[in-house]
Protein backbone atom coordinates (compact mmCIF):
# COMPACT_ATOMS: atom_id res chain seq x y z
CA UNK A 1 0.00 0.00 0.00
CA UNK A 2 1.22 3.51 -0.86
CA UNK A 3 0.68 6.04 1.92
CA UNK A 4 0.79 9.82 1.47
CA UNK A 5 1.45 11.74 4.68
CA UNK A 6 0.73 15.48 4.86
CA UNK A 7 3.02 17.18 7.40
CA UNK A 8 2.39 20.78 8.47
CA UNK A 9 5.26 21.58 10.85
CA UNK A 10 8.90 20.51 10.96
CA UNK A 11 8.63 19.15 14.53
CA UNK A 12 5.30 17.33 14.09
CA UNK A 13 5.99 14.22 12.04
CA UNK A 14 4.15 10.91 11.75
CA UNK A 15 5.70 9.30 14.84
CA UNK A 16 4.43 5.76 15.37
CA UNK A 17 2.36 5.93 12.17
CA UNK A 18 5.62 5.66 10.25
CA UNK A 19 6.62 2.68 12.43
CA UNK A 20 3.30 0.98 11.66
CA UNK A 21 3.71 1.58 7.93
CA UNK A 22 7.25 0.16 7.95
CA UNK A 23 6.24 -2.85 10.05
CA UNK A 24 3.43 -3.67 7.61
CA UNK A 25 5.63 -3.27 4.53
CA UNK A 26 3.84 -0.19 3.21
CA UNK A 27 5.46 2.55 1.13
CA UNK A 28 5.20 6.01 2.63
CA UNK A 29 5.97 9.48 1.34
CA UNK A 30 5.82 12.61 3.49
CA UNK A 31 4.68 15.83 1.81
CA UNK A 32 6.08 18.82 3.73
CA UNK A 33 3.45 21.53 3.39
CA UNK A 34 5.47 23.92 5.57
CA UNK A 35 8.13 23.80 2.83
CA UNK A 36 5.54 24.62 0.15
CA UNK A 37 5.64 21.17 -1.41
CA UNK A 38 2.88 20.34 -3.85
CA UNK A 39 0.14 18.02 -2.58
CA UNK A 40 -0.25 14.57 -4.12
CA UNK A 41 -3.09 13.46 -6.36
CA UNK A 42 -5.51 10.76 -5.12
CA UNK A 43 -4.26 8.48 -7.87
CA UNK A 44 -0.79 8.50 -6.27
CA UNK A 45 -1.73 6.84 -2.96
CA UNK A 46 -3.92 4.21 -1.34
CA UNK A 47 -4.15 5.90 2.08
CA UNK A 48 -3.95 9.59 2.98
CA UNK A 49 -2.71 10.61 6.46
CA UNK A 50 -3.17 14.24 7.55
CA UNK A 51 -1.06 15.21 10.56
CA UNK A 52 -1.45 17.93 13.18
CA UNK A 53 -0.14 21.46 13.54
CA UNK A 54 -0.49 24.54 15.71
CA UNK A 55 -2.61 26.40 13.17
CA UNK A 56 -6.40 26.58 13.03
CA UNK A 57 -8.39 25.23 10.10
CA UNK A 58 -9.59 28.82 9.70
CA UNK A 59 -6.09 30.32 9.27
CA UNK A 60 -6.37 30.40 5.49
CA UNK A 61 -4.81 33.87 5.21
CA UNK A 62 -1.61 32.67 6.90
CA UNK A 63 -1.63 29.10 5.57
CA UNK A 64 -3.14 29.13 2.07
CA UNK A 65 -2.76 25.36 1.70
CA UNK A 66 -5.55 24.68 4.22
CA UNK A 67 -8.46 24.90 1.76
CA UNK A 68 -6.70 22.89 -0.98
CA UNK A 69 -5.90 20.24 1.62
CA UNK A 70 -9.59 19.95 2.45
CA UNK A 71 -10.31 19.66 -1.26
CA UNK A 72 -7.79 16.80 -1.42
CA UNK A 73 -9.44 15.09 1.56
CA UNK A 74 -12.84 15.32 -0.10
CA UNK A 75 -11.50 14.17 -3.48
CA UNK A 76 -9.76 11.21 -1.81
CA UNK A 77 -12.93 10.13 -0.04
CA UNK A 78 -14.96 10.58 -3.24
CA UNK A 79 -12.44 8.31 -4.98
CA UNK A 80 -12.86 5.65 -2.29
CA UNK A 81 -9.47 6.30 -0.69
CA UNK A 82 -9.34 6.09 3.13
CA UNK A 83 -8.16 9.15 5.06
CA UNK A 84 -6.74 9.33 8.60
CA UNK A 85 -6.58 12.71 10.35
CA UNK A 86 -4.66 13.51 13.53
CA UNK A 87 -5.64 16.60 15.59
CA UNK A 88 -5.62 19.36 12.92
CA UNK A 89 -6.08 16.56 10.40
CA UNK A 90 -9.24 15.37 12.16
CA UNK A 91 -10.54 18.95 12.21
CA UNK A 92 -9.78 19.24 8.48
CA UNK A 93 -11.77 16.05 7.82
CA UNK A 94 -14.69 17.36 9.87
CA UNK A 95 -14.73 20.70 8.04
CA UNK A 96 -14.32 19.02 4.63
CA UNK A 97 -17.41 16.93 5.43
CA UNK A 98 -19.50 19.96 6.37
CA UNK A 99 -19.13 20.00 10.17
CA UNK A 100 -18.20 23.08 12.20
CA UNK A 101 -14.77 23.55 13.83
CA UNK A 102 -14.49 26.00 16.73
CA UNK A 103 -12.67 26.62 20.05
CA UNK A 104 -13.25 24.02 22.75
CA UNK A 105 -14.40 25.37 26.10
CA UNK A 106 -11.10 24.21 27.61
CA UNK A 107 -7.63 23.86 26.14
CA UNK A 108 -6.60 20.19 26.49
CA UNK A 109 -2.86 19.61 26.81
CA UNK A 110 -1.07 16.67 28.41
CA UNK A 111 -1.61 13.00 29.09
CA UNK A 112 -5.28 12.39 29.84
CA UNK A 113 -7.44 9.29 29.38
CA UNK A 114 -9.89 8.74 26.57
CA UNK A 115 -12.73 6.27 27.02
CA UNK A 116 -14.32 4.05 24.44
CA UNK A 117 -17.82 5.21 23.50
CA UNK A 118 -18.60 2.50 20.91
CA UNK A 119 -17.04 -0.57 19.31
CA UNK A 120 -16.48 0.94 15.87
CA UNK A 121 -12.76 0.01 15.96
CA UNK A 122 -10.59 -1.90 18.46
CA UNK A 123 -9.70 0.27 21.43
CA UNK A 124 -9.20 -0.39 25.16
CA UNK A 125 -12.03 0.77 27.40
CA UNK A 126 -9.68 3.46 28.70
CA UNK A 127 -6.38 4.65 27.26
CA UNK A 128 -4.09 7.48 28.36
CA UNK A 129 -2.94 9.50 25.35
CA UNK A 130 -1.36 12.86 24.61
CA UNK A 131 -3.61 15.84 23.91
CA UNK A 132 -2.44 19.17 22.49
CA UNK A 133 -5.32 21.26 21.16
CA UNK A 134 -7.64 24.16 21.81
CA UNK A 135 -10.20 23.58 19.05
CA UNK A 136 -12.84 20.92 18.62
CA UNK A 137 -15.50 20.10 16.03
CA UNK A 138 -19.01 18.86 15.51
CA UNK A 139 -19.27 15.36 14.11
CA UNK A 140 -19.98 15.04 10.38
CA UNK A 141 -23.52 13.97 9.54
CA UNK A 142 -22.86 10.23 9.21
CA UNK A 143 -20.07 9.98 11.80
CA UNK A 144 -19.84 7.36 14.53
CA UNK A 145 -18.13 8.54 17.70
CA UNK A 146 -16.04 5.84 19.36
CA UNK A 147 -13.90 7.65 21.95
CA UNK A 148 -14.27 10.68 24.22
CA UNK A 149 -12.41 12.43 27.02
CA UNK A 150 -13.63 14.53 29.91
CA UNK A 151 -11.94 17.60 28.45
CA UNK A 152 -13.23 17.17 24.90
CA UNK A 153 -16.08 14.91 23.80
CA UNK A 154 -15.23 14.24 20.15
CA UNK A 155 -11.91 12.38 20.27
CA UNK A 156 -12.22 9.58 17.69
CA UNK A 157 -14.74 9.10 14.93
CA UNK A 158 -15.44 7.25 11.71
CA UNK A 159 -17.23 9.06 8.88
CA UNK A 160 -17.79 8.97 5.11
CA UNK A 161 -19.13 5.41 5.17
CA UNK A 162 -16.11 4.30 7.21
CA UNK A 163 -13.48 5.82 4.90
CA UNK A 164 -12.52 8.71 7.21
CA UNK A 165 -10.88 8.16 10.60
CA UNK A 166 -10.49 11.27 12.75
CA UNK A 167 -8.36 11.27 15.90
CA UNK A 168 -8.38 14.52 17.87
CA UNK A 169 -5.80 13.18 20.31
CA UNK A 170 -2.15 12.46 19.53
CA UNK A 171 -2.00 8.69 19.83
CA UNK A 172 0.95 8.66 17.40
CA UNK A 173 3.41 10.56 19.57
CA UNK A 174 6.74 9.33 20.88
CA UNK A 175 8.73 10.69 23.80
CA UNK A 176 10.99 12.50 21.33
CA UNK A 177 7.98 14.20 19.75
CA UNK A 178 6.64 15.33 23.12
CA UNK A 179 10.04 16.85 23.90
CA UNK A 180 9.86 18.72 20.58
CA UNK A 181 6.31 19.90 21.30
CA UNK A 182 7.31 21.22 24.72
CA UNK A 183 10.32 23.04 23.29
CA UNK A 184 8.90 24.39 20.02
CA UNK A 185 5.44 25.28 21.32
CA UNK A 186 6.30 26.32 24.88
CA UNK A 187 4.06 29.40 24.76
CA UNK A 188 1.02 27.15 24.31
CA UNK A 189 1.64 25.67 27.76
CA UNK A 190 0.65 28.95 29.44
CA UNK A 191 -3.03 28.45 30.32
CA UNK A 192 -5.48 31.11 29.16
CA UNK A 193 -7.56 32.61 31.95
CA UNK A 194 -9.87 29.97 33.37
CA UNK A 195 -8.51 27.19 31.14
CA UNK A 196 -5.97 25.31 33.21
CA UNK A 197 -8.09 22.35 34.27
CA UNK A 198 -6.99 20.04 31.46
CA UNK A 199 -3.44 21.36 31.02
CA UNK A 200 -0.19 19.81 32.24
CA UNK A 201 3.15 21.57 32.32
CA UNK A 202 6.23 20.50 30.40
CA UNK A 203 7.85 18.82 33.40
CA UNK A 204 4.83 16.57 33.90
CA UNK A 205 4.69 15.59 30.24
CA UNK A 206 8.43 14.97 30.03
CA UNK A 207 8.17 12.67 33.04
CA UNK A 208 5.60 10.41 31.32
CA UNK A 209 6.86 6.96 30.37
CA UNK A 210 4.03 4.48 30.87
CA UNK A 211 1.66 5.80 28.18
CA UNK A 212 3.81 5.22 25.11
CA UNK A 213 3.73 1.40 24.72
CA UNK A 214 -0.06 1.30 25.16
CA UNK A 215 -0.53 4.22 22.73
CA UNK A 216 1.61 2.47 20.14
CA UNK A 217 -0.23 -0.85 20.52
CA UNK A 218 -3.60 0.89 20.25
CA UNK A 219 -2.51 2.84 17.17
CA UNK A 220 -1.30 -0.32 15.42
CA UNK A 221 -4.59 -2.09 16.22
CA UNK A 222 -6.67 0.88 15.01
CA UNK A 223 -4.77 1.21 11.73
CA UNK A 224 -4.80 -2.54 11.10
CA UNK A 225 -8.57 -2.65 11.54
CA UNK A 226 -9.19 0.56 9.59
CA UNK A 227 -7.18 -0.71 6.62
CA UNK A 228 -8.37 -4.32 6.74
Amino acid sequence: MNIAILQHMAHEGPGSIADWASARGHTQRIHHFYQNEMPPEPSEFDLLVVLGGDMSVHDQAVHPWLAPERDLIKASLDAGKPVVGICLGAQQIALALGAAVYPNNQREVGFWPIRKAADALPLPDELTVLHWHGDTFDLPADARLFASSEGCRNQMFLAADGLALGLQCHIETTAEMVEDFCREDAAYLIPPAGQGRWMQDAARMRAETAAYPAMRDALFALLDAFNA
